[in-house]
């Protein structure tokens, strides 16, 4: 038990305490959690700020039912201000059961008010507050109990002021038209599938060092993300901690079933091929069963063409110029990748249509209006 007021170790003070979160318009958000052994970041400490002077500290510890507080994330009516959103969000959703709504990230909404959208809290403070918060207890042990003083007073600086930036940052749009943009990114936030991903599905394709792999291959190692996803789940630790994904692509490569194999080529350990290595033989030996039109075909590199270059030079010159002008970060129109998809599909290549980019709805598609006039496409 701490005997501190701003420290919230039960369940009839969170709900006092969310029941006046409920009158404000806007709360400060922010959590600590430590995600090193675990394949589930482990919950530490939430922080909640009504006021630059009234901040908590919620031990969800402590606390096992977090009811109230899911409560006020799914509360349409009071916006929740955190920084750089998304992770915080997913760590909350599963510590509560809630789906968060009204979302104010103060990192998304800097890249549209002529700063960066990669700045970090204490960066943004600095910008806009002129203020030092210290970084002292960055990679605490926020599951050990006590608490220091030095860890409290850093974890409740993360929400002081939150509010103040929220309302210096909206100060700074542009226009109607640029504050519409932002509350569309915003609203994304509203729906879990934004900040949860695709899941093990589509996490082979973000491993890097894949490239060389056939078709087969490429099905080996999705296969052998999704068993390895699913173990990971299971028993709750990283999924390096299994088998690492430089591993995985090498199996895949080599479609090693033997434990010398697996051993000399892929690097397991004895432990891993102990484990874990009679599995990993029998789902490379049946993806080598499947259907050969069932196999991801390998991606080719987009090069572009003289015209298409010169036609995406256009197109990035665009964007930083008329970005400038309006305030906007030119990262948040569209990344290389996405700019080279929608320059080869506007030029009638089969790589990306542009129905499937982002560039082509809402807010971006206004954005880029005179270059899809100039391109005679709506």
């Amino acid at each position: 038990m701490q005997n501190d007021k701003t420290y919230i170790d039960n369940w009839e003070d969170l709900r006092s305490l969310v029941a006046r979160a409920k009158e404000s318009e806007a709360v400060g958000l922010d959590t600590e959690f430590v995600w090193e052994r675990t394949y589930y970041p482990q919950l530490g400490l939430i922080q909640l700020s009504l006021s630059d002077e009234e901040c908590f500290l919620i031990d969800p510890l402590a606390i096992s039912d977090l009811g109230p507080l899911g409560e006020l994330l799914a509360h349409r009516g009071v916006v929740k201000i955190l920084h750089d959103a998304p992770q915080d969000l997913m760590i909350l959703r599963r510590a509560t059961g809630a789906e968060p709504q009204n979302i104010f990230d103060t990192r998304l909404a800097a890249g549209f008010c002529s700063l960066p959208a990669t700045l970090s809290l204490g960066n943004l403070i600095k910008e806009l507050l002129d203020i030092d918060l210290a970084k002292e207890e960055t990679r605490s042990n926020w599951c050990q109990r006590p608490l220091t003083d030095e860890q409290k007073r850093y974890a409740l600086d993360d929400v002081r002021y939150l509010r103040a930036i929220r309302v210096l940052l909206l100060s700074r749009l542009v226009g109607p038209k640029i504050r519409s943009w932002l509350q569309e990114e915003l609203n994304l936030l509203n729906n879990p599938i934004t900040y949860s991903g695709n899941g093990a599905e589509s996490r082979w394709q973000k491993l890097r060092g894949t490239s060389g792999l056939d078709s087969p291959g490429l099905a080996i190692l999705k296969n052998l993300c999704i068993w390895r996803e699913g173990m990971a789940k299971k028993i709750n630790r990283p999924r390096g901690h299994l088998i690492k994904d430089a591993q995985l692509i090498e199996l895949a490569r080599h479609r090693a079933i033997t434990a010398e194999g697996q051993k000399a080529h892929c690097g397991l350990s004895d432990k891993a091929i102990s484990r874990y290595g009679t599995t990993v033989a029998a789902i490379i030996d049946s993806t080598l069963k499947q259907a050969t039109d069932s196999y991801p075909a390998p991606e080719r590199p987009l090069r572009l063409g003289p015209a298409e270059r010169l036609t995406y030079d256009k197109l990035v010159k665009l964007i930083d110029l008329k970005a400038g002008v309006l305030g906007i970060a030119p990262g948040l129109v569209g990344t290389t990748g996405e700019l080279k998809q929608l320059v080869t599909a506007l030029n009638g290549k089969k790589a990306a249509t542009p129905r499937q980019l982002r560039q082509t709805e809402g807010w971006r598609k206004n954005f880029l209006e005179d270059f899809y006039r100039n391109h005679g496409r709506a």
